[in-house]
């Protein structure tokens, strides 16, 4: 295990979920917990801590009252924010969100300035945007979780369909975390194999069209609450990426600078992950109809943030 410190900002199912894998698997040496519900984060806190001596782990978990006392954290993953409330607009709930990223984000680079920061609040790729435009960062430095999440749900709807191959399967999708993601079936193979070779393309447009409503089907099942299991895990490979320096390629939400065509917008895409964060952006070589989805996905996303620059930021 190496001398790493992991901070955790919101300790919903996400976070704490999180924090349980981390400390389990003894990926760092300390999990810094903090949450305005202090009853809770102590709680959560205690409990994963008797969870990871359970494990034979050396992973101490604490729970952070005092924004003092959460700091030098390699890295600092946020995921507090609300969730949308009946009567509420989507514009009601962005702002809400911004508002309290922005304190996050503030109070987090404070006391934690060599962090590379992971965002993981909704909606995704406004909240990456809306953290470094607070925090004035290098894009390297702070990622939005959520391409690894839609890629594993595409990857599950391939097995179904399949009914095999599970772990030999290498899903692909980019864009927006949303409605407007967009999965990439001719980046997609089993076992090596491209997609297109072992499904038909009505399977492959099934597959499609559930990986985009993923999260919703979750939703919709539970009625109140959204997944926590395959959203924390997804994290957890970030987290290790960054800590063990692995420079592994995932799909996380980054601030284009050029890529693919655009400027100062937030995207899903293929990054290479290390010790610094974002170490290299990968550009893929899209088919015209991709290009015209991740146009739409990056629109989607433009939508939002220019409803922050006008009633936020100004």
């Amino acid at each position: 295990m190496n001398n790493k410190k992991v901070g955790i900002i919101g300790v919903g199912n996400v976070g704490s979920t999180l924090a349980f894998t981390l400390a389990s698997k003894n990926k760092c040496s300390q999990i810094l917990l903090k949450d305005i519900r202090e009853n809770i984060v102590q709680a959560m806190a205690l409990d994963i801590s008797q969870s990871a001596n359970a494990a034979k782990s050396n992973t101490i978990v604490k729970a952070c009252i005092k924004d003092e006392e959460f700091k030098d954290c390699d890295v600092v993953v946020i995921t507090a924010g609300i969730a949308r409330r009946p009567g509420m607009s989507r514009d009601d709930l962005l702002l809400t969100n911004a508002k309290i990223m922005t304190q996050v984000i503030q109070s987090a680079i404070t006391f934690n300035p060599n962090a590379i920061i992971i965002v993981v609040s909704n909606p995704l790729d406004a909240m990456v945007y809306t953290a470094l435009k607070a925090a004035n960062y290098p894009r390297n430095k702070i990622i939005g979780m959520a391409g690894i999440l839609d890629s594993a749900r595409m990857s599950h709807f391939i097995l179904e369909k399949l009914g095999y191959d599970a772990g030999q399967i290498e899903a692909s999708v980019m864009g927006g975390h949303g409605d407007d993601m967009v999965p990439l079936p001719n980046f997609s193979t089993v076992a090596g194999v491209p997609l297109s070779e072992v499904l038909e393309t009505d399977d492959i447009n099934d597959i499609v069209e559930k990986t985009k409503n993923g999260g919703a089907q979750i939703v919709k099942l539970l009625e109140t609450g959204s997944a926590y299991y395959a959203p924390a895990y997804a994290t957890s490979l970030m987290v290790e990426a960054i800590l063990e320096d692995k420079k592994e390629v995932y799909p996380c939400a980054v601030r284009l600078e050029g890529e693919y065509g655009y400027e100062d917008i937030v995207s899903g895409v293929p990054v290479m992950l290390g010790k610094d964060g974002v170490e290299k952006v990968i550009e893929l070589h899209l088919n015209d109809s991709q290009k015209e989805e991740f146009s739409k996905s990056i629109a989607s996303v433009k939508e939002l943030v220019d409803t922050l620059e006008n009633k936020f930021f100004k």
